[in-house]
């Protein structure tokens, strides 16, 4: 599990990469999707006319009130299909500008985290937002199919993140406020970046204490064993589709998959601009 979890952190960021880089932004703003309309709709543009209703349950930590501003008209602005054009695009060209169809190990890297991304496909069920990009048809480009698979890899551990969470009963606010006690990411950007207002995030983080979730700002002793129990959870879900590597295969691609990451960290794809 272990080995699992390397091979796909370590590559996470060719995917992660697409919600940052100015590729993405300008793509999006030359369809007429400005700001974060851009994001919802590219990130749902696989379910066709995602309405805000859909965004709201499979992005899962969202204020329901901005998703539902930010999307309104976007479907009248562009299609579905021209929103996905634009985000491959903006893909390929910002993973060129890291240099990643110049690194030796691509032709492996390709065929390990494709056949586990295949091989997810086969444990579809109850995983809508990986089901709907997995529908999509392969790229040509091996740099696109790269990117593609490794987004399915995101897309099916994040829908099997989303079941953890409500059969732990933690809601999408709820399961930002655990991730900013436990010290790994700062509260205000995940206030900023999930549009959550002061007031209901204070109310929230009571009701947590009232759980015995958190001890002041920070996570308590009970709660740091919820969050182990989820994300351990998370991995298990996530195992069979890099049960189709095995054991070797896995510790392979976490092995080829470092400098793959490197290089889009290193290019700065990463950077909030």
């Amino acid at each position: 599990m272990k080995t699992a979890r390397a091979a796909w952190r370590r590559l996470e960021p060719v995917h992660a990469m697409i919600y940052f880089v100015p590729e993405g932004r300008r793509r999006y703003a030359d369809l007429g999707l400005s700001g974060r309309a851009g994001y919802f709709a590219s990130r749902s543009a696989a379910f066709g006319r995602a309405s805000a209703e859909l965004i709201v349950s499979t992005f899962y930590n969202f204020n329901p009130a901005f998703v539902r501003r930010a999307v309104d008209g976007a479907w009248d602005t562009a299609t579905p299909q021209q929103v996905l054009d634009a985000r491959y695009a903006a893909a390929g060209e910002a993973l060129r500008r890291a240099g990643i169809h110049e690194l030796p190990a691509l032709d492996e890297v390709l065929a390990l985290t494709r056949r586990a991304a295949e091989a997810a496909c086969e444990h579809m069920q109850g995983r809508p937002l990986f089901a709907a990009h997995a529908a999509l048809p392969w790229p040509e480009d091996p740099v696109l199919q790269l990117w593609h698979a490794q987004t399915l890899l995101r897309e099916f551990r994040g829908d099997g993140h989303v079941a953890c969470l409500l059969s732990e009963d933690v809601g999408g606010l709820e399961a930002l406020i655990l991730h900013a006690a436990s010290g790994e990411i700062p509260a205000d950007f995940l206030k900023a970046s999930r549009a959550w207002p002061d007031e209901e995030w204070a109310e929230t983080e009571e009701h947590l204490r009232k759980r015995g979730l958190l001890d002041g700002d920070s996570l308590s002793a009970q709660g740091v064993l919820l969050r182990r129990h989820i994300e351990d959870r998370t991995d298990r879900l996530a195992l069979p589709a890099y049960a189709a590597l095995g054991d070797d295969g896995c510790e392979r691609l976490a092995e080829l998959a470092s400098p793959f990451g490197h290089a889009v960290v290193e290019s700065g794809l990463l950077k909030l601009g």
